[in-house]
């Protein structure tokens, strides 16, 4: 039986499943490939955190969404560093989400 997964794994998956006596066909994805499943892989574990059950499950989620956007920066040559200098410069300038302000509209002017 072959039970079709195409997605981005994580590096050690392959062996992992070697170890526990599974045979897994893999592929190295070119460059468009890798963005494109990275970009995929963002959507899956951010989905994941939002179904996640409990505070356990959101942290590992969570941890996941991390990895993929280290990966993501990575991949563009930018450092994690320098988009955490991006986020707190953007949070000083327009705050962070912390006062759970939700706009409900704009009055605009006819």
């Amino acid at each position: 039986m072959i039970e079709k997964i195409n997605k981005l794994v994580r590096d050690k998956i392959p062996e992992m499943i070697s170890a526990n006596g599974g045979n897994a066909k893999i592929k190295f994805l070119n460059d468009d490939e890798y963005k494109n499943a990275l970009e995929n892989k963002l959507i899956e574990e951010c989905n994941e955190v939002i179904s996640a059950k409990d505070l356990e499950s959101k942290k590992e989620e969570l941890a996941d969404v991390l990895e993929v956007i280290h990966s993501i920066s990575n991949f563009f040559g930018v450092s994690f560093e320098k988009i955490e200098k991006i986020r707190e410069s953007k949070k000083k300038s327009r705050g962070g989400f912390e006062s759970r302000i939700f706009l409900e509209y704009l009055l605009k002017d006819s």
